[in-house]
């Protein structure tokens, strides 16, 4: 009798509780009159099912809840926080296998026609060598020539396309509050025939802003030797390399041979590092230009990124939010600064050129 006596009580107190925590979590504004929103999607390779690493048991079909949540509210809310573009940083899935790839497709299918978006491909999107088959048989360049945002994809004059050709880089062009955008999806480790690419396009560009997402940027310095190595080793723009071989460009090639000659960039989004999980660097280009590189891979969890754009201030709102908590984050297993999931950046937005 006493034990039931308390359960109802337990429950009572237990829903004051729940009511104190959502009551204690920071709320999501809406996106104010004149700003825009870019959202950035994280790794997404939280995949559960058969034959999956995270439920390697599993006779379930494959699903990816966290993908699906994003996505979904990511097209829930593309009026109130004013969302123009999305990006992907890449290991859109997990072992790079049909089925993960067919949910993927699913996903993302759910975004496509509502909004521009772009797609990297990370190092568990195609093998070791560069290949990225599979993603170009769901995201090659012809399910996107379609939409006037579209800009194009690079297409290697080397008898090889599964290598970098076919949308496994590409860039979209769009504008909000009369600021003009390009944007380039870049693949982890891009060669030099690639940055070769985007460097021509960059300057061709060269009056819109330029935004880069590509999959390894900051991170780990060093190629680490133990497991605490990903954790606690120095950190910084990377300088190793895990795709296309002796071809591939480490991120701080990249830096060097692209990134730092355009006047016009002002903003690097990167993935792949989840146990450094967020990261930012501030870095100065040839022209004494701000290049402001992210890390977000919030272990193929929740989180999700806003960089709302506020061009009456200046500057850019960042905000961490995770959609399946459905509120903003503050603090992770591995970085417990509030600061670094939620701060904002002075950047110029007025004059709408960057060569004004």
């Amino acid at each position: 009798m006493i034990r039931h006596a308390f359960a109802p009580c337990l429950l009572f107190v237990a829903g004051i509780l729940l009511s104190h925590a959502a009551l204690g979590a920071d709320p999501l504004d809406a996106a104010p009159e004149g700003s825009f929103s870019i959202v950035v999607i994280p790794d997404t390779q939280g995949y559960l099912g058969q034959g999956t690493k995270r439920t390697p048991d599993s006779t379930d079909p494959v699903t990816n809840p966290v993908f699906d949540n994003h996505v979904r509210w990511i097209t829930e809310n593309l009026k109130s926080q004013r969302i123009v573009f999305v990006s992907h940083v890449g290991d859109i899935v997990d072992k790079n296998n049909k089925n993960e790839w067919a949910v993927a497709r699913n996903c993302l299918d759910v975004l496509h026609g509502k909004v521009p978006y772009s797609l990297t491909v990370g190092n568990h999107d195609m093998k070791g060598s560069g290949d990225s088959t599979l993603f170009q048989k769901h995201f090659g360049a012809e399910r996107f020539r379609e939409f006037p945002w579209y800009g194009g994809a690079f297409e290697p004059t080397r008898p090889t396309p599964e290598f970098s050709g076919n949308n496994a880089n590409s860039y979209q062009l769009f504008s909000a509050e009369g600021v003009d955008f390009i944007h380039l999806s870049l693949e982890c480790n891009a060669p030099d025939d690639v940055l070769a690419w985007a460097d021509a396009l960059l300057t061709k560009h060269a009056n819109r802003r330029a935004l880069i997402t590509t999959h390894m940027d900051l991170g780990i310095l060093e190629e680490p030797k133990t497991k605490e190595g990903f954790i606690h080793d120095p950190k910084g723009r990377m300088r190793w390399t895990k795709n296309h071989g002796k071809r591939g460009n480490t991120a701080e090639q990249m830096w060097d041979k692209l990134y730092r000659k355009h006047e016009n960039l002002g903003f690097i989004f990167c993935g792949d590092q989840s146990r450094c999980t967020a990261m930012k660097l501030e870095s100065k280009g040839d022209h004494g230009n701000t290049v402001h590189s992210y890390l977000s891979d919030y272990t193929s969890s929740g989180p999700l990124r806003i960089y709302r754009f506020l061009p009456k201030e200046n500057r850019v709102q960042v905000i961490t939010y995770d959609t399946t908590l459905n509120e903003v984050t503050t603090t992770t297993e591995y970085v417990k600064d509030k600061a670094e999931h939620q701060f904002s950046v002075p950047y110029q937005l007025t004059p709408a050129s960057p060569r004004s």
